[in-house]
């Protein structure tokens, strides 16, 4: 546009997107359309929470939520809207290189990671997961490859010894508006009408951080010690991490395996010898001790059994008798 500003089409579905998104309406470029998923529900379910929907029909921007954005019909849509660029934030779908050709400047996305570590739509808890002490966001000037890009800024941060997901992802949303303003201004600066094609990533310091299943929730006992305690931070709010405590080989049968959530788990010191990962090695008010499958053990400090709100082991523990030879495992 003849004034600087331009013509914005923004493309995201989940949280991460709405502060850059809101700060976008601030700024003096013009915001044509949101694109995002369609809202699917379950049988019998309501469809979740789209907060960009959310965002952007509280402001007045029109919403287009196209199943397949790569179809002939989606791509002249999108063509009809003019935009100038796109800004792609948590939205789900990968964009091919006619949704790409349509706006001059191509396409930036926000990623919650310091790429080219964790590629993929869930950086943000695969940092957690992998024990990284430091990541960030990025915006990456587009291409057809998955988070492949070329680097246009970023911004790094420690991840807290103690941070979930949840708390993690909205320290680095809140890093989003001005980064992405910052890469707009490179991309439409003077002389340079494509824009900077941003510094090539590495190949060879590539991550993969797909999306999370239910399955990434079921605790493997025999992953290290350190794995097991980062999974309730990691996994939270979703899917959260899941095992099964079994009474002892030749316990009574009305002591059933029994679902647990582990709200809290810590590291804990060295597996005496001949304990399977799993095992139960002591339950007492302190926690439960758990061997894991390096040698050493988790302390579970708070659970949720299958019915019930969460408590500390303390509470669990309270008429209930663990027993030798208990362990943790699949149902």
């Amino acid at each position: 546009m003849s004034d600087g500003s331009l013509r914005i089409v923004v493309m995201g579905t989940g949280p991460f997107a709405v502060p850059m998104f809101h700060r976008l309406l601030e700024s003096p470029h013009r915001v044509v359309a949101l694109i995002t998923r369609p809202d699917k529900a379950a049988p019998g379910r309501k469809a979740p929470t789209n907060p960009m929907r959310a965002a952007a029909t509280a402001a007045g921007v029109p919403v287009l939520d196209p199943p397949r954005i790569n179809d002939v019909e989606a791509v002249a849509e999108l063509a009809s809207l003019a935009p100038d660029l796109l800004v792609v934030c948590d939205y789900g779908q990968i964009l091919a290189p006619a949704v790409l050709a349509v706006a001059p400047l191509g396409g930036i996305n926000l990623h919650g990671s310091l790429l080219p570590r964790h590629r993929g739509a869930a950086p943000v808890q695969w940092a957690i997961l992998s024990g990284d002490e430091i990541t960030g966001a990025c915006v990456i000037h587009m291409t057809p490859q998955l988070d492949g890009g070329g680097v246009i800024n970023s911004r790094s941060t420690a991840i807290g010894a103690a941070e979930t997901a949840v708390e993690l992802e909205a320290r680095l949303a809140a890093f989003g508006p001005e980064l992405v303003l910052e890469a707009i201004d490179l991309l439409a600066a003077p002389g340079r009408p494509l824009g900077p094609a941003g510094v090539p990533q590495d190949r060879a310091l590539v991550t993969k951080a797909p999306r999370l299943s239910k399955a990434d929730g079921v605790v493997d006992w025999k992953h290290p010690a350190a794995w097991i305690a980062r999974m309730p931070r990691a996994l939270d709010p979703w899917p959260r991490a899941t095992t099964f405590l079994h009474a002892a080989a030749g316990a009574p049968s009305g002591n059933p395996a029994l679902r647990l959530v582990l709200e809290e788990v810590a590291a804990g010191g060295a597996a005496p010898p001949g304990i399977a990962p799993g095992g139960v090695v002591l339950a007492d008010a302190d926690g439960i001790v758990v061997a894991c499958g390096d040698g050493g053990t988790v302390v579970v400090r708070r659970v949720v059994p299958e019915g019930r709100r969460g408590m500390p082991v303390a509470d669990f523990l309270r008429g209930r008798l663990i027993g030798a030879g208990a362990w943790m495992g699949s149902e």
